[in-house]
């Protein structure tokens, strides 16, 4: 029986710089994405098993009304200091030395999905933003509606993104200029006197039928002379943080995802428990941690109020410093962050 060698190559985007010495670019295995060097897609036998199984939580987590507390706000967009704000899920407006990014908008419900907390404004404030940032194409990371929504009242925007992404942002906007970067490249549509890289992340792409690990995924970083903000992205738990940390130095700000973790076998390779977070939080030296993706969709077993609660567990254990759990629509200003 004759077997077919697989087909390996090695992919960046030529004409951005690569900071991390000696890395050949992101791996892709018969032209599929990989997380460092072994090719991951999910079972998808674990859905039924995860249907047929039944939540060992079902009681509480029906009981638990938890959401993220709201603050209707629109003030930060026009604000002139630097500042992070979770619009919640995985999207923050953050503004660095004036220059303004929105990371992963989703502004509206998802299919089949209601968002259980409201935006802090309405869509079309979102006005004044320099740069778009999608970590990877999930349909709850990369919406075309709140895509379409954001370019409609912001002709000026550029959108940074991860390789093999340009024609999903084509989708959303014909007019929307964009660069893709490979894991541990710096992009250049930047000002000067900022960095911003695509750095790993343990994750997977679908969003059709035939489109299996055909966009790449990853995290961001925003580096200023004063401070280095890191988002995550979706994650599982890898050695790419320690890899992040010895390219980057100790990491001031981290944005990480705590939510959607259970049951185990199906979320594991895709997500981070607060526990795992927290590890790897410790492995970046992180100064301030700030969480995302809980509160608000429901998209797995845990009740939602767990993530929050094992957080305030972790830091009064000492295991961790400079827990932040701001409010949907809550500045939290980065003179006042470690």
């Amino acid at each position: 029986m004759q077997h077919t060698v697989p087909k390996v190559r090695h992919i960046n985007n030529p004409k951005l710089e690569t900071i991390k010495p000696g890395y050949k670019g992101n791996k892709l295995i018969n032209n599929r994405f990989v997380n460092g060097d072994e090719y991951y897609a999910p079972d998808f036998s674990n859905v039924l098993r995860w249907k047929l199984s039944g939540n060992p939580q079902k009681e509480e987590k029906k009981g638990d009304n938890y959401s993220p507390p709201l603050i209707r706000n629109k003030d930060f967009i026009h604000a002139e200091e630097d500042m992070i704000v979770w619009l919640g899920h995985a999207s923050f407006f953050v503004r660095v030395q004036g220059v303004t990014f929105l990371i992963d908008p989703i502004l509206y419900d998802l299919p089949l999905i209601k968002r259980k907390v409201d935006l802090p404004c309405q869509p079309e404030d979102l006005k004044n933003i320099d740069f778009l940032l999608l970590s990877h194409a999930h349909r709850d990371h990369l919406d075309l509606k709140s895509i379409r929504a954001v370019c409609k009242n912001n002709p000026q925007l550029k959108a940074l993104v991860p390789l093999c992404a340009g024609s999903l942002v084509r989708n959303a906007s014909k007019h929307l200029p964009y660069q893709e970067a490979g894991w541990y490249q710096r992009y250049d549509l930047v000002p000067e006197h900022l960095e911003v890289y695509f750095v790993p992340a343990s994750h997977w792409h679908r969003r059709g039928l035939f489109d299996m690990n055909k966009v790449l995924w990853g995290g961001f970083i925003i580096k200023t002379k004063e401070q280095t903000i890191y988002f995550a992205g979706d994650t599982g738990f890898n050695g790419h943080f320690d890899e992040i940390a010895e390219v980057f130095g100790p990491l001031d700000i981290c944005i990480m995802p705590v939510g959607a973790y259970k049951p185990a076998f199906m979320m594991q390779r895709s997500h981070l428990n607060p526990h795992e977070a927290v590890r790897a939080y410790n492995q970046l030296r992180g100064g301030t941690f700030i969480p995302m993706h809980y509160g608000t969709f429901d998209l797995s077993d845990e009740p939602a109020s767990e993530p929050v609660r094992l957080l305030e567990q972790i830091a009064a254990a000492g295991l961790m410093s400079g827990l932040q759990l701001p409010a949907i629509g809550e500045p939290l200003l980065l003179r006042n962050l470690v």
